[in-house]
């Protein structure tokens, strides 16, 4: 095992940093939001911004279009006989809403306590652009030690929907030996990881409708079919007393877990008592027989993620609604397809529906789970450079979370992938407050500076 070394030290005040800042500052305050039509000249506006960039480092640039927001692809070619590294990340982001939640303005980054504070920040602008900065970094001293290629979309937060296709047209281009993803959060903020695996998703809508316009909850309450009674009885059935997910067929083909794992996440210094806290949770739940980091990384999920009917007003109006809806997603692992999954939810889920009550469900989007072979030398140079930026050697992961692209890329380009997460769970991705820590950004740079040259040098 080899001895932690002492991690690399940080230079904030340095020209180099204070310019990284800068131009990470300049990126996030593009409101690049791709689920909002509003927000579409921004998402362009943040592609055209990497590209621009890309480009004074003597890469090979362009933004391609698709059936929704561009992808931008780079690349600098240094020699055929060098591997090849793809970088993919996205440069689009969530909504800020609720905006009255947020303590400075989600699109101006303000640092407070050594962390920037704004939407993007860590998911995923803050992630990708140490990613550049490493690659500017190398540059400074010389060429590259490894062909590099930048792969940039702006539909993750919706799904990926266009980004498959383009894959598969573009394979040519993208062809490489290894891909790099930094989207996530590594596991603890002195315990740096590499993830190997990342749980599936299957997404649905429900409706449910009852009569045929809003009723008066005296004149016809007790008699009239209530949505929202309805909706929530239904959704109370889809887990049993013990934590299991009740779908008919839901458990099939699920690859468990070796004792290996179990072991070695076992042996994590992680306190299910202060998650809880951390969250301000009183208990953690979870299915009977796994434990909270099992429940996460290696054991399927269904989670309602909204729910809505009736009146949301201002004080009180009495009506049984017509309608009540909800968002239901599943996270799934190694073992599970999506697409039979949510086959299996759409078929299953009308089935629990009181008299009454008429039930529409629908897809919405989907991706496949996936567990990487971690004794290559890809992930032994990953190793080295984490190593060599923290001062420790990272331990290795799986995650709760989803890329839904990144089977797309490992099948079409004959590549396994690394996910170096360079963020963690404190940083309220998808949430407001939104935040990155400068230390995180200035060590993700080296990160990935050392990761291209442990590559070049030794895989």
């Amino acid at each position: 095992m080899p001895q932690p070394l002492p991690p690399e030290p940080l230079d904030f005040g340095s020209a180099e940093f204070q310019s990284a800042q800068a131009e990470l500052f300049d990126f996030i305050r593009i409101p690049s939001v791709s689920a909002d039509s509003k927000y579409a000249a921004d998402v362009a506006h943040a592609a055209e911004f990497l590209k621009s960039k890309l480009e004074s480092l003597g890469f090979e640039t362009r933004v391609d279009p698709t059936g929704g927001h561009p992808v931008v692809f780079a690349q600098k070619i240094v020699s055929a006989d060098k591997p090849t590294v793809l970088i993919y990340g996205h440069y689009d982001v969530q909504p800020p809403d609720p905006l009255e939640l947020w303590t400075s303005p989600a699109f101006e980054p303000t640092v407070r306590g050594g962390r920037i504070y704004a939407r993007g920040a860590t998911d995923d602008k803050g992630q990708v652009y140490a990613h550049v900065r490493g690659v500017e970094h190398l540059l400074a001293q010389g060429e590259l030690p490894v062909n590099v290629k930048f792969l940039i979309e702006g539909e993750e937060e919706m799904g990926s929907p266009n980004l498959e296709g383009y894959i598969y047209a573009h394979t040519a281009d993208l062809a490489c030996d290894i891909i790099a993803i930094s989207d996530g959060s590594r596991f603890a903020k002195d315990i740096p990881s590499i993830t190997y695996g990342v749980r599936g998703l299957s997404y649905i809508e429900v409706e449910v409708t009852g009569a045929d316009r809003d009723l008066h909850s005296g004149v016809y309450g007790g008699s009239a079919p209530n949505p929202i009674n309805a909706l929530c009885q239904m959704i109370a059935q889809l887990h049993d007393a013990e934590g299991r997910i009740t779908v008919p067929g839901f458990y099939d083909g699920v690859l468990e877990l070796t004792s290996e794992e179990r072991a070695a996440w076992a042996s994590l210094p992680f306190s299910e008592r202060e998650f809880a806290d951390s969250i301000g949770a009183t208990e953690l739940i979870g299915e009977t027989g796994y434990t909270a980091l099992e429940h996460t990384w290696g054991r399927p999920t269904l989670d309602c993620n909204g729910i809505w009917g009736g009146y949301q007003g201002e004080g009180s109006k009495t009506v049984i609604p017509s309608k009540a809806s909800a968002k239901i997603s599943c996270r799934l692992v190694p073992g599970q397809d999506p697409r039979h999954i949510t086959r299996l939810l759409l078929e299953y889920i009308p089935t629990l529906a009181p008299k009454g009550v008429k039930v529409h469900a629908f897809e919405h989007h989907g991706g496949m789970p996936m567990v990487m072979d971690t004794s290559s030398p890809y992930f032994a140079a990953a190793a080295r450079a984490v190593q060599r930026a923290f001062g420790r050697p990272p331990v290795f992961i799986r995650t709760g979370g989803s890329i839904p692209i990144a089977l797309a890329l490992k099948t079409a380009l004959s590549s396994e992938i690394i996910f170096l997460d360079l963020g963690l769970n404190e940083d309220n991705l998808h949430s407001p407050n939104e935040s990155f820590a400068l230390e995180d950004y200035q060590r993700g740079i080296l990160v990935s500076s050392y990761l291209l040259e442990e590559i070049g040098s030794r895989v």
